[in-house]
């Protein structure tokens, strides 16, 4: 099933009025700990997963996410080893998975060859957030060929003609950074915020996730009606160095 039927289809049962999608760096602190955490997420209801290939210039990355990155690349992750992980957590969990990662990773490993075994192993789509429309020929090819969704990113500062050229290469839905910047940094909801969903909502038809700066129950509440998926990403990194594994369980199902 393609990304985007099986968002419909999990928003069609009507026990959830929005999903949540989880992030988290493979290889920090460590394969195990991402196994653990992983099991976690999907026992407690986290609908789609985004694991991040780790990168040494991971520009749409806060600072934690950049030290995640940096301190997996130190420990020795490898694409390989990501790949290799990733085949077996898709084989063990029913959700969609995605592979965040930037497009140098995919230049070096071989673009077709990394589609190819990223279709192999389940991935349902690929966020690369420093490879735009214009530069992408190859890559929405491959995604076409391939069956494995191209999620572009919608920003604030989009316009709405902007909206609508990467609403047309996209699939499965679109990533709504709410705010200007990078990850981490808590996110104010204001009118400016709600003028900016309904922006992206009136420019693309695909289901819409707001990532950047969620991190309450509150912030999910926020969304709810606004948005179809709501992405917790640096929180749970936190979260897991601050308390550990066990903490995330109780940390996504007090979400909704």
């Amino acid at each position: 099933m393609e990304l985007s039927s099986q968002i419909t289809t999990a928003l069609a049962r009507g026990d959830k009025k929005i999903l949540l999608m989880t992030h988290l760096v493979l290889g920090y602190p460590s394969l195990d700990v991402n196994r653990r955490v992983i099991a976690q997420m999907v026992e407690n209801g986290v609908d789609l997963i985004e694991m991040q290939i780790p990168f040494s210039e991971p520009m749409a990355d806060g600072p934690v996410i950049v030290r995640a990155n940096q301190e997996a690349i130190e420990k020795g992750i490898t694409v390989r080893g990501c790949l290799d992980f990733a085949r077996e957590i898709t084989g063990a969990h029913g959700i969609p998975f995605l592979f965040m990662t930037y497009y140098n990773i995919l230049f070096k490993f071989g673009v077709e060859k990394f589609f190819r075994e990223a279709r192999e192993i389940g991935i349902k789509g690929f966020i690369i957030p420093d490879l735009p429309p214009e530069e992408g020929e190859e890559f929405f090819a491959l995604s076409e060929k391939y069956g494995i969704a191209p999620v572009l990113i919608f920003a604030p500062t989009s316009t709405p003609e902007r909206m609508r050229e990467l609403s047309g290469c996209s699939r499965g839905f679109i990533y709504c950074a709410a705010r200007k910047g990078v990850t981490g940094r808590q996110t104010d909801f204001d009118e400016e915020f709600d003028a900016y969903m309904r922006r992206c909502r009136e420019n693309t038809a695909l289901p819409l996730a707001v990532g950047f700066g969620i991190s309450r129950k509150e912030d999910v509440d926020y969304l709810t009606g606004k948005a179809d998926i709501a992405v917790i990403g640096t929180k749970t990194i936190n979260l897991v160095a601050e308390q550990g594994v066990e903490a995330v369980g109780p940390f996504i199902a007090g979400l909704r």
